[in-house]
């Protein structure tokens, strides 16, 4: 059977999910940016978002924490990623926890459509608790990472994202003189001493 060039165009072209979660400092952004780049260098048109809300390093870039960037476009709410996603063959999406739930529509109906998703966010908060739609995106993902940290506190593969601060709101952007990786062990034994 013999394809069309936009038959041939068509099947190269499937959507997909791919999610890089874990704590804080353990290369989420870093792991985005190097598959970001690598699509780019690949001549796939690519579209970086992020919560417009983050603004730590940039206003207008995804900067890992070893300052590693690539542009980005900040949204305020999950429904702007469909309407600034026009031609594109690989969407981004950084600090995918802070966005609102409709995300997980959002990267269906991008996947669906022949796009590649790549989202990477916290996938628990300072509490332990799962954050936002990254357990939801995790359970409709077909390929999900989860990096660590290491324990700064033993050295062991850290998983939590523990809080220096006293400050209770569930988003508080900070860095490393707010928050510290912590393992299972260590960030326990911080919780009973607060």
């Amino acid at each position: 059977m013999l394809f069309s060039e936009d038959t041939h165009n068509e099947h190269l072209r499937r959507g997909g999910i791919e999610v890089i979660c874990g704590s804080m400092f353990s290369g989420k952004t870093e792991e985005l940016i190097r598959r970001l780049k690598r699509a780019n260098y690949a001549r796939q048109n690519v579209e970086i978002f992020k919560p417009a809300i983050d603004t730590r390093y940039s206003i207008t870039e995804v900067v890992s924490h070893d300052n590693h960037s690539i542009p980005s476009t900040p949204v305020e709410n999950s429904a702007s990623i469909v309407l600034l996603s026009g031609d594109v063959d690989v969407v981004g999406i950084d600090e995918a926890q802070f966005f609102d739930e409709g995300l997980v529509n959002v990267c269906n109906q991008l996947a669906n459509q022949g796009i590649r998703v790549i989202v990477a966010g916290l996938d628990m908060d300072f509490r332990g608790e799962p954050f936002g739609p990254i357990p939801a995106l995790c359970a409709i993902a077909d390929d999900v990472q989860k990096v660590h940290a290491v324990c700064v506190s033993c050295g062991r593969t850290a998983s939590y994202s523990h809080r220096t601060v006293k400050d209770e709101n569930r988003v508080f952007l900070g860095e490393k003189n707010e928050y510290q990786p912590l393992c299972r062990i260590c960030y326990n034994n911080s919780i009973q001493k607060t």
